[in-house]
Protein backbone atom coordinates (compact mmCIF):
# COMPACT_ATOMS: atom_id res chain seq x y z
CA UNK A 1 0.00 0.00 0.00
CA UNK A 2 1.19 3.47 -1.10
CA UNK A 3 -0.66 6.50 1.13
CA UNK A 4 -0.37 10.56 0.35
CA UNK A 5 -1.59 13.95 1.44
CA UNK A 6 -0.38 16.90 0.17
CA UNK A 7 -1.36 20.43 1.50
CA UNK A 8 -1.00 22.14 -2.27
CA UNK A 9 -2.28 20.70 -5.68
CA UNK A 10 1.01 19.73 -7.55
CA UNK A 11 -0.12 19.26 -10.98
CA UNK A 12 -2.22 22.83 -11.27
CA UNK A 13 -3.82 24.42 -14.16
CA UNK A 14 -2.30 22.66 -17.68
CA UNK A 15 0.49 20.26 -17.82
CA UNK A 16 4.02 21.72 -17.65
CA UNK A 17 6.91 19.97 -19.11
CA UNK A 18 8.34 18.44 -15.66
CA UNK A 19 7.09 16.71 -12.96
CA UNK A 20 6.83 18.86 -9.55
CA UNK A 21 8.66 18.00 -6.91
CA UNK A 22 6.27 15.87 -4.64
CA UNK A 23 8.63 13.61 -1.77
CA UNK A 24 7.05 15.09 0.55
CA UNK A 25 3.69 14.41 0.42
CA UNK A 26 4.69 10.49 0.76
CA UNK A 27 3.26 9.28 4.24
CA UNK A 28 3.78 6.49 6.48
CA UNK A 29 0.65 7.22 8.14
CA UNK A 30 -2.96 8.74 7.13
CA UNK A 31 -5.47 10.20 10.03
CA UNK A 32 -8.52 10.03 8.64
CA UNK A 33 -11.42 12.08 9.79
CA UNK A 34 -15.31 11.52 9.27
CA UNK A 35 -17.21 13.98 7.12
CA UNK A 36 -13.64 15.99 6.75
CA UNK A 37 -11.37 13.71 4.81
CA UNK A 38 -7.17 13.52 5.51
CA UNK A 39 -5.70 15.54 7.74
CA UNK A 40 -3.37 17.88 6.53
CA UNK A 41 -4.21 17.41 3.17
CA UNK A 42 -5.68 20.02 0.73
CA UNK A 43 -9.18 18.78 0.26
CA UNK A 44 -9.75 18.14 3.80
CA UNK A 45 -12.80 19.84 5.35
CA UNK A 46 -13.83 21.28 1.94
CA UNK A 47 -17.71 21.29 1.02
CA UNK A 48 -17.43 20.59 -2.56
CA UNK A 49 -14.97 17.33 -1.44
CA UNK A 50 -17.23 15.69 0.88
CA UNK A 51 -18.20 13.08 -1.41
CA UNK A 52 -14.42 13.14 -2.41
CA UNK A 53 -12.26 13.12 0.95
CA UNK A 54 -10.41 9.96 -0.09
CA UNK A 55 -9.01 8.99 -2.95
CA UNK A 56 -7.84 4.94 -3.66
CA UNK A 57 -6.03 3.40 -6.45
CA UNK A 58 -5.05 -0.42 -7.77
CA UNK A 59 -1.19 -0.51 -8.49
CA UNK A 60 -2.57 -3.11 -10.96
CA UNK A 61 -4.24 -0.57 -13.55
CA UNK A 62 -0.82 1.16 -13.41
CA UNK A 63 1.20 -1.97 -14.41
CA UNK A 64 -1.39 -3.03 -16.97
CA UNK A 65 -1.15 0.50 -18.52
CA UNK A 66 2.56 0.15 -18.40
CA UNK A 67 2.29 -2.53 -20.19
CA UNK A 68 0.26 -1.73 -22.79
CA UNK A 69 2.08 1.73 -23.48
CA UNK A 70 5.30 -0.15 -23.31
CA UNK A 71 6.58 2.22 -21.07
CA UNK A 72 7.37 2.84 -17.19
CA UNK A 73 7.58 0.91 -14.46
CA UNK A 74 6.10 3.88 -12.64
CA UNK A 75 5.11 5.08 -9.68
CA UNK A 76 1.51 4.76 -8.43
CA UNK A 77 2.02 7.69 -6.60
CA UNK A 78 2.19 9.96 -9.18
CA UNK A 79 -1.25 9.63 -9.72
CA UNK A 80 -1.77 11.43 -6.95
CA UNK A 81 -4.34 9.14 -5.40
CA UNK A 82 -4.50 8.83 -1.21
CA UNK A 83 -4.25 5.52 -1.38
CA UNK A 84 -2.54 3.17 -3.23
CA UNK A 85 -3.68 -0.79 -2.93
CA UNK A 86 -2.07 -3.81 -4.10
CA UNK A 87 -4.48 -6.87 -5.16
CA UNK A 88 -8.25 -4.81 -4.58
CA UNK A 89 -10.60 -4.56 -7.18
CA UNK A 90 -10.94 -1.00 -6.48
CA UNK A 91 -13.58 -0.15 -9.33
CA UNK A 92 -15.84 -2.54 -8.09
CA UNK A 93 -16.13 -0.37 -4.99
CA UNK A 94 -17.50 2.56 -6.99
CA UNK A 95 -20.92 2.98 -4.76
CA UNK A 96 -20.21 0.54 -2.05
CA UNK A 97 -19.25 0.26 1.56
CA UNK A 98 -16.02 -0.70 2.55
CA UNK A 99 -13.31 -0.50 5.35
CA UNK A 100 -9.68 -0.52 5.24
CA UNK A 101 -7.57 -1.87 8.22
CA UNK A 102 -3.98 -1.74 8.88
CA UNK A 103 -4.00 -3.04 12.15
CA UNK A 104 -5.08 0.00 14.57
CA UNK A 105 -9.20 -0.49 13.29
CA UNK A 106 -11.21 -0.09 10.62
CA UNK A 107 -11.21 3.45 8.64
CA UNK A 108 -14.86 2.99 7.14
CA UNK A 109 -14.93 4.36 3.37
CA UNK A 110 -17.56 5.13 0.60
CA UNK A 111 -16.91 4.77 -2.77
CA UNK A 112 -17.86 7.03 -4.71
CA UNK A 113 -17.26 8.25 -8.42
CA UNK A 114 -14.61 7.69 -10.50
CA UNK A 115 -11.58 9.33 -9.62
CA UNK A 116 -10.96 10.23 -13.29
CA UNK A 117 -7.04 10.93 -14.39
CA UNK A 118 -5.92 14.64 -15.65
CA UNK A 119 -3.93 15.36 -18.81
CA UNK A 120 -0.89 15.49 -16.43
CA UNK A 121 -0.47 11.74 -16.84
CA UNK A 122 0.81 12.01 -20.15
CA UNK A 123 3.99 14.26 -18.49
CA UNK A 124 4.10 12.25 -15.65
CA UNK A 125 3.86 8.99 -16.60
CA UNK A 126 3.75 8.76 -20.70
CA UNK A 127 1.88 9.83 -23.65
CA UNK A 128 -1.16 8.12 -23.58
CA UNK A 129 -1.65 7.33 -20.22
CA UNK A 130 -4.30 10.26 -19.96
CA UNK A 131 -6.34 8.38 -21.85
CA UNK A 132 -5.20 5.11 -20.82
CA UNK A 133 -6.66 5.46 -17.10
CA UNK A 134 -9.95 6.20 -18.31
CA UNK A 135 -11.99 3.69 -15.91
CA UNK A 136 -8.89 2.58 -13.75
CA UNK A 137 -7.58 5.45 -12.42
CA UNK A 138 -9.23 4.88 -8.54
CA UNK A 139 -12.36 6.19 -6.73
CA UNK A 140 -13.33 8.79 -5.19
CA UNK A 141 -14.31 8.04 -1.29
CA UNK A 142 -16.02 9.79 1.51
CA UNK A 143 -14.56 8.95 5.17
CA UNK A 144 -17.12 7.67 7.16
CA UNK A 145 -15.42 7.11 10.40
CA UNK A 146 -12.61 8.28 11.89
CA UNK A 147 -9.07 5.95 12.08
CA UNK A 148 -5.59 5.83 11.06
CA UNK A 149 -4.43 3.72 7.90
CA UNK A 150 -0.57 3.16 7.98
CA UNK A 151 1.70 2.02 5.40
CA UNK A 152 1.98 -2.12 4.78
CA UNK A 153 -0.54 -4.65 4.33
CA UNK A 154 -4.13 -3.60 5.22
CA UNK A 155 -7.74 -5.80 5.07
CA UNK A 156 -10.05 -4.79 3.03
CA UNK A 157 -13.64 -5.62 3.89
CA UNK A 158 -16.86 -5.44 1.69
CA UNK A 159 -19.98 -6.71 1.28
CA UNK A 160 -19.73 -6.60 -2.65
CA UNK A 161 -17.77 -9.53 -3.68
CA UNK A 162 -14.25 -8.92 -5.27
CA UNK A 163 -12.25 -10.32 -7.76
CA UNK A 164 -8.45 -9.58 -7.05
CA UNK A 165 -7.33 -10.76 -10.59
CA UNK A 166 -9.48 -7.83 -11.77
CA UNK A 167 -7.45 -5.44 -9.76
CA UNK A 168 -6.24 -2.91 -12.12
CA UNK A 169 -9.37 -4.05 -15.07
CA UNK A 170 -10.75 -0.68 -17.04
CA UNK A 171 -14.09 -0.66 -15.75
CA UNK A 172 -16.88 1.52 -17.98
CA UNK A 173 -17.71 5.24 -16.86
CA UNK A 174 -20.90 5.69 -15.87
CA UNK A 175 -22.88 8.60 -14.64
CA UNK A 176 -22.56 9.12 -11.05
CA UNK A 177 -25.98 9.40 -9.24
CA UNK A 178 -25.68 10.99 -5.22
Amino acid sequence: MGLLASPEHRYDGRPGTTTPEQGTDRRERLEVRAGHGIVGDRYAGRSAHRDAQVTVFAAESLEALAAELAAGPWDPLLTRRNVVLRGAEVEALRGQDFALDCGEGAVLLRGGRPANPCAWMDVVLAPGAHRGLRGRAGIRCAARSDGVLRLGPAVLSTAVPLDAAAAGAVRPLVPHRR
